[in-house]
């Protein structure tokens, strides 16, 4: 077993649903490539493998210890581990984070599990192949074939990084772990906050043993929720009976604490399974924001206030983890960083991020919109990558949605990204996407609004959400542009008169992609190095571009939040706020008065 201080990530990974035994796997890993994807048929699942890498980061990165950006078809993993004895009597779960894309695991020989999706969790139960005590020897292959179409978000389908396309990123990328649980056990909780009821509406799916979910066994869920100094002040109990367990937890009106982006305060939630003898069969430990997400107009208000959206375009990728980040702290540096430079929240763009964020987001105050990383599924205005078609992804991108569900910092969805379609006069396989998405997430998600696709191409009538993206970099045109956006007359984005968008009718409205003025004196002609129209001539062209951007929009009572591009420079995009290893580019203190110190409005 690794000494823990080189394994990296040891945080615990599923903060809404926190365990107290675990045992983290993350560290060195026999690693093989397997370009032919004939690994199994070669007997890769028997034998050692040739190298070693460092999980949870991809064998692209250099923090892997492998910092392979060749295109690798398939890749194997194996790692023994003992599995402690004091978790006998208990079923032992094997949990990946996220594993892109095709995963297979076997344990001790046996396979144990398989999923589809690089972005979401998975996990596989060892019952009859390993228990307490034993060793169980874990393989995972990967496949991620760059041309199967496939949800990848930034990621190159071609050899090489290029425009807004990233180094792909293969395998696992998120942290691996073990966890024991009792013949029945309480799966991940839903938490619904209803501010006018004063309640937290409690979700929990039953799993295991089915037979002790019997009318009238006697096992029953109890749940508590806890004030700031650790005292109860609600509680409800609820027999285990089905497949899931309903409960309302009634907070006393004068205990009843809001989470808002000035006050991010969060409930712990405790909760048990009891059997009928009494004993705790199971517990977990959640939390809740008592916050709601409404619309008014053009208004998208936080507990019945409106907040302007100074939202900015998050990436989530770092130089030598690429989609991990090298520690839990670089996750809720990121956040503080946009904090100080006048942003108040992130739309997450194209890229399902780790729990770890959403929770920093949640302690923080930090406002994000969630969104699926689907291109490479559906079609595009710029990108070849786009003009394939993946079924796969409406699954995937619901078990996000499930996942990510109990996080008050997510204030939206955001399902699509620029899509678009050329197709007149008939229904295209984009529209079925589009409003599958749309309305799957609906369904799962009623307490928040949807976006069908962020830019150009909207499918759906019904969008809660309306919006354009616009790289005008001069001031002056772009706020004549978006001028009729406050008598209901919004720019949207149709090429040469093309009707990519359903008509608008008066739905909250905002420019979810614009500035990205490229900033990087140093670059010399032919360097990979590119922003967004002509490069400003000195620093102080950057500042008047970016406060009269701004204000075009902070001014224009049609807006209720923007999104600017972006946060950081990645790789050869140099157009963030940041250098891509974080540094500073910028004067923040302008940066931040730029945003704050104009007429937003809130009230």
């Amino acid at each position: 077993m690794q000494s823990t201080t080189v394994i990296p990530r040891l945080e615990y990974p599923r903060p809404q649903c926190v365990r107290t035994d675990w045992l983290c796997l993350n560290g060195q890993w026999e690693f093989e490539t397997d370009q032919g994807d004939s690994g199994e048929e070669r007997g890769l699942l028997t034998r050692p493998l040739v190298s070693q890498i460092t999980v949870p980061f991809c064998p692209e990165s250099v923090l892997s210890g492998i910092a392979n950006t060749d295109f690798l078809n398939a890749v194997w993993y194996r790692r023994t581990v003992q599995i402690p004895s004091a978790w006998e009597g208990r079923s032992v779960l094997l949990h990946f984070q996220a594993v892109d894309y095709d995963a297979t695991v076997w344990v001790n020989g046996t396979q144990v599990g398989s999923h589809r999706g690089g972005f979401t969790p998975f996990a596989c139960n060892l019952t009859g192949v390993a228990e307490a005590g034993q060793k169980a020897e874990i393989v995972v292959r990967a496949r991620d074939n760059a041309t199967d179409s496939q949800p990848r978000g930034k990621q190159t389908s071609s050899f090489g990084k290029y425009g807004c396309l990233y180094t792909r990123v293969t395998g696992i990328w998120q942290s691996v772990w073990l966890e024991p649980v009792n013949e029945a056990w309480l799966g991940r909780p839903r938490v619904s906050p209803n501010i006018s009821r004063g309640i937290f509406l409690l979700e929990l799916p039953l799993s295991g043993n089915r037979k002790s979910f019997a009318v009238g066994g006697g096992v029953s869920v109890h749940a508590t929720v806890k004030d700031e100094d650790g005292s109860v002040i609600a509680e409800a109990t609820q027999p285990a009976e089905g497949f899931s367990v309903s409960l309302d937890l009634q907070l006393p009106a004068d205990r009843r604490r809001l989470w808002s982006p000035e006050d991010p305060f969060l409930h712990d939630i405790d909760v048990e399974l009891v059997g009928v003898d009494g004993n705790v069969i199971d517990k977990i430990r959640t939390y809740g924001g008592l916050r709601s997400v409404s619309i008014d107009g053009y208004m998208v208000k936080i507990n019945g206030r409106s907040v302007f959206q100074r939202l900015v375009l998050d990436q989530g990728w770092y130089e030598d983890g690429l989609l991990t980040a090298p520690s839990d702290e670089a996750l809720k540096r990121d956040i503080q960083l946009s904090l100080e430079a006048g942003f108040n929240g992130a739309r997450l763009h194209q890229k399902v991020f780790e729990e770890r964020f959403l929770y920093h987001a949640d302690k923080m105050g930090y406002l994000v919109w969630g969104e699926f990383p689907d291109w490479d599924c559906v079609q595009g205005p710029h990108h070849d990558h786009h003009q394939k078609f993946s079924t796969s992804y409406v699954g995937e991108w619901l078990e996000a949605v499930e996942r990510d569900y109990s996080h008050p910092s997510i204030i939206g969805w955001c399902p699509m990204n620029e899509s678009y379609e050329r197709t007149q006069g008939r229904i295209s396989a984009l529209e079925d996407a589009a409003r599958a998405m749309f309305f799957a997430t609906k369904a799962l998600d009623k307490t928040r609004p949807v976006l069908d696709a962020s830019g150009y191409s909207h499918r759906v009538p019904d969008t809660d959400i309306y919006d354009s993206h616009d790289y005008d970099q001069d001031p002056e045109s772009f706020r004549a542009r978006h001028a009729g956006a406050a008598a209901g007359n919004p720019f949207i984005n149709n090429e040469n008169g093309s009707a990519w968008c359903v008509p608008y009718h008066g739905q909250p409205y905002f420019v979810s992609e614009f500035g990205g003025i490229w900033w990087n004196p140093a670059a010399r002609p032919g360097d990979a190095s590119w922003g967004y129209g002509k490069r400003p001539v000195s620093i102080e062209e950057f500042y008047a571009r970016f406060e009269g951007l701004c204000a075009a929009l902070l001014d224009n009572a049609g807006m209720f939040g923007y999104c600017y591009t972006q946060l950081t420079d990645v790789f050869q995009e140099q157009n963030g706020i940041y250098g891509f290893d974080r540094s500073l580019k910028f004067d923040m203190a302008r940066i931040r008065a730029a945003q704050i110190l104009k007429a937003a409005i809130e009230e």
